[in-house]
């Protein structure tokens, strides 16, 4: 591996460099806060501050020369427009090809500018992971935070581009006027649709959507899907082929997806009638939705490990198991059985396949498009949240086949066997297995990867821009370089630290106090949002006398909110407060949520029930996507891979979540349907309560 000092030094370009970033001086300097921490005559707080002003400095060197040579290229231009105007009065073909020639030396000057960015971005990647790695803080975050998206942030410049964008646009249409189109001159807004031919343009054009990846919402609900990724992955080394990669298998993984959620949310509507029907308390209708999380611990577990050898049988086991326990629910009405029922639901949580959704998005999808799929992955979670309910709603109609009843309790189980059955044949017809690499074939790819060092200056250069600009400007270097104070470290160890986790017992080794918190968090939030859910049929029946319609509307209109409240969240707020921040206040207006609905000393309405439950699911919904978020940036690489992920992790955090709420609500229907409502909400205020106060006493450490 080349250590990056010595590779920066050999791709500068000499007129330019004065105007790097001295990376050098700031590795120096690193190890000098370390030595003054040690020796205790720097404050920590102190350091984060004087390096801070360190990068800002060295940034807006290069900011500011990047403007300057922005400049210069567009008063080549203006002189060559002036040129061009005079050619187009009076045709020449000598002429047109010289000017062209001058246009595209203005493009190749304006690649060596983007290649210039480039460096300079991968030089502070370098040392925003060396300090982290130094001094134990997520700096990093905390510094790309509060100034990528400040207005008077020289960062701002880099991530906008907007220089860049008016000497492409500049370069593109004067090119393209210059282009013969049967003897007249065509306009580039004219003809929008038509393709650029020249390579310069092109090559511009490909750098510059690279270096603009994506946009802040998807970013946002693609952390908040929580499928992990090696932090040293990046484009440059995506090992899925484009050419294997097929959209219909990831349609047929996100239809799993929405069609489980829309399973687990059609049935709270009715489930405390259904359980009446059968004989039990209405409070049962708890265990009835709670028993599908039971199922869920365990299937999720054999879903990832599963997923290490395949795709499509897992897909398969889960369409047919959801498809025979949707029967076994529908059939326990003529059948008379509350066992039945619960057999049935819990076959419905063997059918569990979110880890192998999420495994499937992170191993066989390509990192240009990771971002999107994992964003679909959280919208369809979020529409089959809406549309169950929803459904359920629209099922209030009933008539017998023979034997067999279909009703406002059993028609749900009848929709979704008829689903999944269709789902499974689709999936028959159009999953396509993804290849799995042997060695020999990554042993070829690394092969092939030393061959391509032996390029020209010319040709590397062009290199970086066309594999390197393509990810987030502000992630982890995907080029294999290394510093030189780092390139003493074992082979063994480095081979251990990217070693899977190979147990539950070895994945907890690895979390951090501040990670361990975060999934407390998460734990709390869905089961807030749990006892909101499961027992909103009881509890609306039971003081305003809601019919399943009006159930069904209000649980369809709390999940219609997830969507616009992520939008609102990844696309404004992250962009004003930290993470941190939202985190913390986002719990407190959850438990202000949680005691506004207990029902104390007025009479119970609706206005306090409707209010007190929105604002509490809504800050429940902002939590989540926050603190999964932070989880997806702080958590081990180790746990990006294998059977016990960061992913299966998270699930089984919120599953065992539902399955604890579930329980609560059948434990208080022993109280009575009056006490019901105070009894859920007490362990909903308790675990919020500890869970406030551990980000307080982890506040410092989040980022």
């Amino acid at each position: 591996m080349v250590a990056f000092g010595k590779y920066l030094q050999r791709k500068q370009i000499e007129e330019w460099r004065g105007y790097y970033i001295n990376y050098k001086l700031m590795k120096k300097k690193v190890k000098q806060y370390a030595e003054q921490i040690r020796g205790g005559s720097q404050h920590p707080r102190h350091v984060l501050k004087d390096f801070s002003r360190m990068l800002d400095t060295q940034i807006e060197k290069t900011v500011l020369f990047m403007l300057e040579q922005q400049g210069l290229l567009a008063g080549r231009l203006a002189t060559l427009r002036e040129t061009h105007d005079a050619i187009l009065a009076q045709p020449d073909i000598s002429k047109i090809v010289t000017l062209r020639e001058s246009y595209r030396d203005v493009g190749k000057d304006l690649l060596q500018l983007l290649v210039f960015v480039e460096l300079n971005a991968i030089g502070l990647r370098k040392i925003l992971k060396k300090f982290d790695k130094r001094f134990g803080y997520r700096f990093a975050d905390y510094y790309v935070k509060t100034r990528a998206n400040h207005p008077y942030s020289q960062l701002q410049q880099v991530f906008k581009h907007v220089g860049v964008g008016a000497v492409v646009g500049a370069i593109s249409r004067n090119l393209h006027e210059l282009q013969e189109h049967e003897g007249s001159f065509y306009s580039i807004y004219d003809q929008p649709v038509l393709p650029l031919q020249d390579p310069v343009v092109e090559a511009i054009k490909t750098a510059v959507d690279k270096l603009t990846n994506s946009t802040s919402f998807l970013n946002f609900l693609a952390q908040h899907a929580l499928i992990m990724q090696d932090d040293l992955q990046t484009p440059s080394e995506d090992t899925i082929d484009e050419r294997t990669y097929h959209f219909n298998s990831l349609l047929l993984n996100l239809g799993n997806t929405f069609l489980y959620m829309v399973n687990t949310y059609i049935i709270v509507p009715t489930a405390d009638d259904y359980s009446m029907s059968l004989g039990a308390a209405a409070t049962v209708c708890g265990v009835v939705i709670g028993s599908m999380a039971v199922a869920q611990v365990f299937s999720s577990v054999y879903f990832s490990a599963w997923s290490n050898r395949s795709y499509f049988k897992p897909l398969v086991f889960s369409s047919i198991a959801l498809f025979i326990g949707n029967l076994m629910y529908a059939l326990a009405y003529d059948a008379n059985s509350i066992t039945l029922l619960l057999l049935g639901r819990l076959c419905c949580g063997l059918g569990s396949a979110r880890a192998v959704n999420r495994r499937y998005i992170s191993d066989c999808v390509p990192l240009r498009i990771r971002m999107q799929a994992s964003a679909g992955f959280v919208s369809a979670s979020a529409l089959g949240m809406a549309c169950g309910p929803a459904l359920a709603g629209l099922l209030q109609i009933k008539f017998k086949i023979y034997n067999l009843t279909f009703n406002q309790s059993t028609l749900p189980g009848w929709v979704m066997a008829v689903a999944w059955l269709f789902y499974l044949v689709w999936l028959c017809i159009s999953f396509k297995e993804p290849l799995r690499d042997t060695e020999e074939q990554e042993e070829q790819e690394g092969s092939n990867r030393n061959e391509t060092t032996s390029m020209t200056d010319r040709e590397d250069n062009g290199r970086v821009v066309e594999e390197g600009l393509r990810k987030p400007l502000l992630i982890t270097s995907g080029l294999k370089l290394e510093d030189e104070d780092d390139c003493d470290e074992s082979e063994e160890s480095a081979e251990d630290s990217r070693r899977a986790a190979n147990s539950f017992g070895d994945a907890y080794r690895l979390l951090t106090p501040s990670v361990k918190v975060q999934l407390l968090i998460y734990f709390m939030l869905k089961y807030a949002m749990e006892i909101l859910l499961s027992e909103s049929s009881v509890v609306t029946s039971y003081y305003f006398g809601w019919t399943t319609s009006s159930v069904a509307i209000f649980l369809a209109c709390l999940g219609l909110t997830v969507l616009p409240i992520n939008i609102l969240v990844g696309s404004y707020i992250s962009n004003m407060f930290e993470d941190r921040q939202i985190l913390l206040a986002s719990e407190i207006i959850v438990f202000i949520g949680i005691l506004f609905s207990f029902n104390l000393f007025v009479p119970y309405t609706v206005p306090q029930y409707v209010i007190s439950g929105l604002v509490m699911f809504v800050a429940a919904e902002v939590l989540e996507g926050v603190n999964l978020s932070l989880l997806s940036r702080v958590m081990s690489s180790r746990l990006s891979k294998g059977t016990y992920n960061g992913g299966l992790l998270s699930t089984e955090a919120g599953t065992l979540a539902r399955v604890v709420a579930d329980v609560t609500i059948t434990l208080g229907g022993y109280l009575g349907r009056n006490h019901l409502l105070n009894a859920t909400l007490l362990p909903s205020l308790v675990i919020c309560i500890g869970s406030i106060v551990a980000t307080c006493c982890t506040y410092n450490s989040l980022y």
